[in-house]
């Protein structure tokens, strides 16, 4: 095969991928997605679109092979189709951010993390969790947490957050985590903490950052182990 034919149908096939990403509704499935797994009227009620309009969002990333179903009962769900889709979006958001002033500006207009003064690094989780006692408290919807959670985890979602306030310590401090960067359930959950008297920070990044980390840490740990 010719170099100019080869080069022709190789970058065919990325922009496949290009194709399928170049949408904002598509873009938000894939990030609702990689929180947890859903069937297509839950991830319309989320995203606020018609059922029609979310089926077909969700066969054009399947024909790019960034998302794949199964059954479940007489339901189909949906579910990225592996962590290199989730990496995709992760650098992709990462790539606007540095590259577009305007994301940055929408973040301050909307003062996303505008409560959260002092962010935990995901870094320092570990260390500070031994040494200072703090009570990690995961503000997702039920479902996401169910589907995965850092360690040691407590579950309590936004909408039951005030009305469980006497589970948490007030001499802790609390460390909120939600979805990303980019969601303001740890934000709403900070300032809320904040004012009945709970000291509470935003842990940086989310779920998605936390678990495409550490699955690569694990798998790095295992080829080292067989290398030896």
């Amino acid at each position: 095969m010719a170099h100019r034919e080869f080069k022709d149908r190789v970058y065919a096939q990325f922009a496949r991928v290009g194709a399928a990403l170049a949408n904002e509704k598509r873009l938000e499935l894939i990030d609702v997605l990689g929180q947890a797994p859903r069937n297509v009227e839950a991830l319309a009620r989320e995203t606020g679109m018609s059922v029609a309009n979310t089926s077909q969002h969700l066969q054009a990333l399947k024909a790019a092979h960034l998302v794949e179903t199964e059954r479940d009962g007489n339901r189909v769900v949906y579910r990225l189709a592996g962590e290199e889709v989730l990496a995709l979006w992760l650098s992709l958001q990462g790539a606007a951010e540095s590259q577009l002033a305007e994301v940055g500006q929408l973040v301050r207009d909307f003062g996303v993390g505008a409560v959260a003064s002092e962010r935990l690094r995901d870094v320092e989780l570990g260390r500070r969790a031994q040494r200072d006692g703090l009570v990690l408290v995961d503000v997702r919807p039920r479902l996401e947490y169910e589907s995965g959670h850092l360690p040691g985890a407590i579950a309590m979602p936004l909408d039951e957050l005030e009305e469980r306030l006497a589970e948490l310590p007030q001499d802790k401090r609390v460390v909120v985590y939600c979805r990303g960067k980019y969601c303001q359930f740890a934000d709403e959950a900070v300032s809320l903490l904040r004012r009945h008297g709970i000291e509470a920070v935003r842990l940086e990044g989310g779920w998605p950052q936390w678990a495409l980390e550490h699955r690569r840490e694990k798998r790095g740990s295992r080829g080292a182990a067989l290398r030896e």
